[in-house]
C-alpha cells in the first residue's frame, strides 16, 4: 500500500493496547460482557413453547375422554384445566388459557362403533407466534392419541418427518450461536465508537492527525487492539456455548476464527466511522446504538427469517455484515459447513468489510483540517 508505513500503524497500536489496559470499562465491556449477555439471554430467549394452559371442556365424562385428556396432560407442552361447566372461550377471553379442548358427547361410542372419533381443539390467535407452534404440537399429539386410544386410521400416504443437525428442535442449538453475533456485533461498535470520541473530546485525537501519521496506519492500528480483544471475546462466548449450553460445534475453528475477525474489523471500523462523524461520545452511543441494534437485532436473521420479510428488507440486508455472518455461525456450528459451502456469506462478508474500512480512511482524509 502506498505510503503505509507499518511502524507507525504499529506504535498507535501500542498506545491504544496501553489505553485499554488503564481502562478496566474497555476491559470489562469488551471480555466480560459478551459471556455475561449470552448466557443470561441465553436462558432468557427460548422458542420453545412449553407448559401452554388449555382448558378442557368434557361433554363425555367416559374413560376414553379421560385417557385423551391424559395425552396432553402428560406432555410438555400443555397443562389441563378443568373448564368446571364454564366455555373455554371465557377462559381464552380472559387469556386464563391459549387453547380449549372440546370433548363432544358421545366421543367414547364413536370410536367404538366407527372406529374413529373428533374433537375440536380452539386457539387463542392474538399471539400468532405462540399459536403457530401450538398448533405444530398437535400432529404429534394426535398419534399419541391414536396409540393410546388403539384406533388405527387408515392413512393412504405416510410420512415420516426426520430433522437434520438439531434432532431434538433445542432452540438455544439455534439461538446461541446467533446471540454471540448480536452481542458482539453491537458492543463492538460501541466499543470503538466510544473510545475514539473520547480523543475528540479530549483533543489527542486532533493531535494525531497533525502529525504525518496517514489515515490509513491510524484505521490500521486502532483496529489491531480491539480486533484481538475481540478474537478473546469470541473465544469467550465459544467456550460458553460448548460447556454451559452444550451447542455443538461440527465445523471447522480455523474457518470460525479467521471469518470472526473479519467480522470483528468491520463492525469496530464502523464505530470508527461514527466516532469521525460525531466527535462526541453521547452522539457517538446513539448512532451506534441505532446503526448496531437494529442490524444486528432484527435485520440478521437471529428472529425473523431473512427469506420471510419484504423484497425491499431482503435487499437491505445484503449489505449488513451481521446478516451473512449470521449464515456463517450457524453453519458452522451446526451443520459442519465448510469453505465451500460458506462461500457466498464469506465473499459478502469481505466486500462489506472492504468497503467500511475504506469509508472510515475516507472520512479521516477529509477530517484532517477539521
Amino acid at each position: 500500500m502506498k505510503g503505509f508505513v507499518l511502524t507507525r500503524a504499529w506504535s498507535i497500536a501500542r498506545k491504544e493496547v496501553r489505553h485499554v489496559r488503564r481502562d478496566p470499562f474497555t476491559l470489562t465491556m469488551a471480555l466480560g460482557l459478551p459471556v455475561v449477555m449470552i448466557v443470561f439471554f441465553g436462558y432468557a430467549i427460548d422458542f420453545n413453547v412449553k407448559n401452554v394452559r388449555i382448558a378442557v371442556v368434557d361433554q363425555d365424562r367416559t374413560p376414553s375422554s379421560r385417557a385423551l385428556q391424559n395425552v396432553f396432560s402428560s406432555s410438555d407442552y400443555f397443562q389441563t384445566v378443568p373448564a368446571d361447566g364454564r366455555d373455554g372461550i371465557d377462559l381464552l377471553d380472559n387469556e386464563n388459557t391459549k387453547a380449549a379442548l372440546y370433548i363432544p358427547p358421545g366421543f367414547q361410542t364413536d370410536l367404538t362403533r366407527k372406529g374413529a372419533a373428533s374433537v375440536q381443539v380452539v386457539l387463542d390467535g392474538a399471539d400468532n407466534q405462540t399459536t403457530g407452534v401450538i398448533a405444530s404440537y398437535l400432529g404429534g399429539l394426535q398419534r399419541a392419541a391414536n396409540d393410546r386410544l388403539a384406533v388405527a386410521v387408515p392413512v393412504p400416504v405416510r410420512l415420516d418427518t426426520r430433522f437434520l443437525f438439531n434432532s431434538e428442535l433445542n432452540s438455544r442449538w439455534f439461538i446461541v450461536p446467533g446471540l454471540s453475533v448480536v452481542v458482539i456485533g453491537i458492543l463492538s461498535i460501541l466499543l470503538t465508537a466510544l473510545t475514539v470520541a473520547r480523543e475528540w473530546e479530549n483533543g489527542s485525537m486532533e493531535l494525531l492527525l497533525s502529525t504525518p501519521v496517514r489515515p490509513l496506519e491510524i484505521v490500521v492500528g486502532k483496529l489491531f487492539p480491539y480486533s484481538v480483544l475481540g478474537l478473546f471475546s469470541l473465544a469467550f462466548v465459544y467456550v460458553a456455548a460448548r460447556l454451559v449450553f452444550g451447542v455443538p460445534f461440527r465445523g471447522s475453528h480455523l474457518l470460525f476464527a479467521g471469518t470472526g475477525l473479519v467480522f470483528l474489523t468491520t463492525v469496530l471500523a464502523q464505530g470508527l466511522l461514527i466516532s469521525v462523524i460525531t466527535r462526541q461520545q453521547l452522539l457517538a452511543m446513539q448512532l451506534a446504538n441505532i446503526s448496531g441494534m437494529m442490524p444486528n437485532l432484527l435485520l440478521s436473521g437471529f428472529i425473523f427469517p431473512i427469506e420471510s420479510m419484504p423484497a425491499f428488507f431482503q435487499t437491505l440486508t445484503m449489505g449488513l455484515a451481521p446478516r451473512w455472518f449470521m449464515y456463517i455461525v450457524r453453519g458452522v456450528f451446526l451443520k459442519g459447513a465448510g469453505l465451500f459451502e460458506m462461500g457466498v456469506p464469506i465473499i459478502a462478508l469481505c466486500a462489506i468489510n472492504v468497503a467500511i474500512v475504506a469509508l472510515a480512511v475516507k472520512k479521516f482524509k477529509t477530517d484532517l483540517e477539521p
